[in-house]
């Protein structure tokens, strides 16, 4: 885990059924409220900016819509691996938390891996290996474009 624990919740109430039940209430359109450090905008500035300087972060619920909850592997009473298929701004992690709160207990993530974005899979996606291939096989121009230099690279020097 990334931080020490800082607070423990009841799991022997928690039965196969029970967990069922609460994950059906997360499929369809329902409303998140993002985490305090997500990017969301709070008067021009971002969640995460005012959470770290320790200001309250109170953030509404957003739309967002989860299509399918799947239990890969359960170890009850303190296991569960899911396999999610949502729509666009959802945080897992907060869905985590809320299921956990749903549950009468509390939730966090051990791990979490995207095997999709849009029409890609993880599937179609190259290795490190095919990719480190590819990046071998470029060629790089270094040739200056043509015109005035941008100031954003003031190193480029045109050559006489």
């Amino acid at each position: 885990m990334e931080h020490p624990v800082d607070k423990t919740y009841p799991t022997e109430h928690i039965t196969e059924q029970l967990l069922r039940e609460v994950l059906a209430g997360f499929t369809g359109n329902i409303m998140q409220v993002p985490p305090a450090f997500s990017a969301c905008n709070i008067d021009g500035k971002r969640a995460y900016e005012l959470a770290r300087k320790g200001r309250e972060v109170k953030l509404q619920a957003k739309p967002i819509h989860i299509e399918n909850i799947e239990i890969e592997e359960l170890r009850l009473p303190d296991y569960v691996r899911l396999r999610i298929q949502c729509g666009k701004g959802t945080y897992i992690r907060s869905l985590a938390r809320d299921i956990g709160e749903a549950l009468g207990s509390g939730a966090h993530l051990l791990s979490l891996r995207r095997t999709r974005v849009g029409s890609i899979s993880v599937e179609q996606c190259w290795t490190m290996e095919e990719f480190e291939n590819w990046i071998e096989k470029q060629q790089i121009d270094s040739t200056p474009p043509e015109g005035p230099r941008p100031k954003e690279y003031p190193m480029v020097k045109k050559e006489n």
